[in-house]
């Protein structure tokens, strides 16, 4: 964009310096047909004018432009600031659900574990109560008498 404008500054440079070297020629009256009627000017003068408003033309086409650009980069900019706070709040309702289900699943397993460490400390007190009737057992079998615990 830089190389553009300067381009176009030195083209307006060069025009200027053209119309200074060579004002006398601009300001030589001359005959104008303007196809409904003819006038006296000169030419240079009204060429340069009519340069001069398309140039002015020109600069406000390119200011409109411009802004109408930067009306539509904020506009893009709040829509894409809108979708990343959805996407954030969505994203924190995703990490919300899955602490729930975490601490549910974890909660679950706990009381499972805790059945299962009930189960087998039934099964471990059954098996010695078991294990104490059989060596009993043995022992009123063999004769001995029993031990102390």
């Amino acid at each position: 964009m830089r190389t553009r404008s300067l381009l176009l500054m030195l083209m307006v440079v060069l025009i200027g310096a053209f119309a200074v070297l060579n004002w006398p020629l601009f300001t030589v009256p001359a005959s104008l047909n303007l196809l409904f009627t003819t006038i006296e000017a000169p030419l240079g003068l009204v060429m340069l004018g009519t340069l001069v408003v398309a140039l002015l033309v020109f600069a406000v086409y390119m200011v409109v432009w411009q802004g109408s650009f930067l009306l539509e980069s904020h506009r893009h900019a709040k829509e894409l600031k809108d979708q990343r706070l959805l996407a954030d709040q969505a994203e924190a309702s995703r990490f919300t659900e899955l602490r729930t289900l975490l601490l549910a699943e974890t909660a679950r397993l706990t009381a499972h574990v805790d059945g299962a460490r009930l189960a087998l400390q039934g099964d471990i007190r059954d098996h010695a109560n078991s294990l104490a009737a059989s060596l009993a057992e043995f022992d009123d079998r063999t004769g001995r008498a029993p031990r102390p615990d």
